[in-house]
């Protein structure tokens, strides 16, 4: 599965119908035990790669660093649009918001999209 991001307010003259993709290997947290160990555990994770935890509607979503030695980029989601962007720091992160969709991504892999962007999820 590939994330794209399309940008709500793009005026560069240059046609973005394509979107820019954000991670190429997205795996998806279905089950209630892969959301709840997320990215613990793991050493790194791979430019391109993305974690996305779908929700059964929209609600109030938290993440946390624990257990997790590198920093990451996070994204909440409503009906496909950003609605929080936060760079969360190893360890010690914490994040919350309103979402029906959370993405976990490297680092700076997030670093274009703003609040009101619209992000594709592409089998």
């Amino acid at each position: 599965m590939q994330v794209v991001h399309y940008a709500a307010d793009d005026d560069d003259g240059v046609d973005d119908a394509e979107g820019d993709v954000l991670a190429t290997d997205a795996e998806s947290a279905d089950s209630f035990l892969a959301k709840a160990r997320g990215l613990m555990f793991r050493r790194s994770i791979p430019e391109g790669y993305a974690l996305v935890f779908p929700f059964d509607g929209v609600g109030s979503r938290d993440l946390h660093m624990v257990f997790v030695p590198f920093a990451i980029d996070a994204l909440w989601l409503v009906d496909g649009e950003v609605t929080k962007r936060k760079r969360l720091r190893p360890w010690l992160g914490l994040g919350f918001g309103r979402a029906d969709t959370v993405i976990e991504l490297p680092a700076g892999a997030a670093d274009g999209v703003a609040v009101g962007d619209r992000i594709e999820l592409r089998e």
